[in-house]
C-alpha cells in the first residue's frame, strides 16, 4: 500500500470513528446541531454537513435546517388523503371564514395541513388576487388548475413527505426563510395543556416554526379533534399565535386559549 493510500484508509477510518461518536450524541439526545458538533470534534461546518448527510444516508439520521433528529422521532401520524375529508364540515366552515380574512394582494403562506387546503380551494372560490405561498403538494396542484389565475403560487420545494404530501426539509425552510407573507394560516396535531402547538414530525414542526417567524398575522386552524391530540415535535407556542378560527371548542377550552394571548373566534356549523 503507498503512502497516499494508507493516508486515505486512516481519514476513512476516522470519519467513520467521528460519525459513530456522532450518531452516539443523537440517539442520546434525540437531535444534535452543526455547532454542536463542530464543536465537539473541531471540524468546519462542510465536514459536519457532510458527516449528518451520510448519516441520513444510512437511515440513522434525518436533516434538519442547522443539525440532525432520528429518524425515529415522530407520533402517530395519518395520510393527507385520510384527513382530508375527516371534520369536513368544520374544516370548510374554518376556511371560509380564514379566506374572508385576506385582502386583495396579500400574500399568504399555507402549511401542508389539510385544513389549509380547504383554504386554497376557499380563496379561489373568492376569486380575488392574492399570492399563495405553500409546501403543499395537493395545494400547489389544486392553484395549478385553475381557469382564471388570480391566484399565484409559489411553490416550496425541498424532500417529498409522501404521507402528508408535503415538501419539508431544509431547502423547503431556506425557501420559507426567504420569503415574507402578510398572513399564515396553518393547523397542527395537538395543543397540550400548557399550550404548546406540536406536531407529529420534527421536520413538519419545523417548517410551521419557520412559517410563523416569517407572517405577518399568524392564524391556527382548530377543529374540536385537536384538544385532545398530541404530537412529539413542537411548533410554537399559542402565544405566537395571533388568531384561533376554531370548531366545536368547549366554553372553558376558548377561555383558556383566549388567555394565552391569541383572539379566538368560534365557528359553529354542522359537521358533515
Amino acid at each position: 500500500m503507498s503512502r497516499s493510500e494508507h493516508e486515505g484508509t486512516e481519514r476513512v477510518l476516522v470519519a467513520d470513528a467521528r460519525r459513530a461518536a456522532i450518531n452516539d450524541m443523537l440517539r442520546a439526545a434525540g437531535s444534535v446541531s452543526v455547532a454542536e458538533i463542530e464543536a465537539a470534534f473541531g471540524i468546519s461546518s462542510m465536514t459536519a454537513r457532510r458527516d449528518l448527510a451520510e448519516l441520513e444516508r444510512r437511515g440513522q439520521a434525518r436533516r434538519t435546517h442547522g443539525g440532525a433528529v432520528l429518524p425515529s422521532i415522530s407520533g402517530h401520524e395519518d395520510s393527507f388523503a385520510s384527513r382530508l375529508d375527516r371534520e369536513l364540515g368544520a374544516k370548510q366552515a374554518i376556511a371560509q371564514q380564514a379566506a374572508e380574512l385576506v385582502g386583495e394582494g396579500e400574500s399568504v403562506f399555507l402549511d401542508g395541513s389539510s385544513s389549509a387546503f380547504h383554504v386554497a380551494r376557499a380563496l379561489l372560490e373568492r376569486s380575488i388576487p392574492v399570492t399563495v405561498i405553500t409546501n403543499s403538494l395537493p395545494v400547489m396542484e389544486l392553484v395549478g388548475q385553475q381557469a382564471a389565475p388570480s391566484v399565484e403560487l409559489v411553490g416550496v420545494g425541498g424532500m417529498l413527505r409522501r404521507l402528508t404530501q408535503s415538501f419539508v426539509g431544509p431547502v423547503a425552510t431556506h425557501t420559507v426563510q426567504a420569503h415574507v407573507a402578510d398572513r399564515l394560516f396553518f393547523s397542527c396535531k395537538g395543543v397540550s395543556r400548557d399550550g404548546l402547538l406540536t406536531d407529529a414530525d420534527a421536520l413538519e414542526a419545523e417548517l410551521k416554526r419557520t412559517m410563523i417567524e416569517r407572517a405577518g398575522d399568524v392564524a391556527l386552524l382548530l377543529d374540536a379533534s385537536k384538544v385532545t391530540a398530541r404530537g412529539l415535535n413542537v411548533i410554537a407556542r399559542l402565544a405566537d399565535v395571533h388568531t384561533v378560527l376554531a370548531h366545536g371548542l368547549q366554553d372553558e377550552e376558548a377561555s383558556a386559549f383566549a388567555a394565552a394571548g391569541p383572539r379566538v373566534v368560534r365557528i359553529r356549523a354542522e359537521v358533515a
